[in-house]
């Protein structure tokens, strides 16, 4: 795999740090247990305004990415189109992958 992003999305989820799924995180992100929520690009609109509420009244960082949910579940091995990151380091570091692309 030579996308850094994806490679690096798959050591979170082997640490343990992803919730996957948008009911897991939409309460994750109105508990405020995570920094960041990731959207592949091809999730529907209608996920992504549900998710959307819940992180703006967590407080919680948003972003989209370029992959989709194909490529993101390849690299995780789960496919799914939300994804709430729980560590500020990987958040960090996701955040400034998805930026330089």
């Amino acid at each position: 795999m030579d996308n850094r992003l994806l490679s690096l999305l798959g050591i979170a989820r082997r640490a343990g740090k992803l919730c996957l799924g948008s009911d897991a995180v939409q309460e994750t992100a109105l508990k405020g247990g995570c920094p960041l929520i990731l959207f592949a690009s091809d999730l529907s609109p209608r996920t992504a305004r549900t998710v959307l509420a819940a992180a703006a009244k967590g407080n919680v960082e948003t972003a989209t990415l370029r992959e989709n949910m194909d490529e993101i579940g390849c690299a995780i091995g789960k496919r799914t189109g939300v994804i709430a990151v729980n560590d500020k380091g990987f958040a960090k570091k996701l955040l400034a992958l998805n930026a330089e692309d």
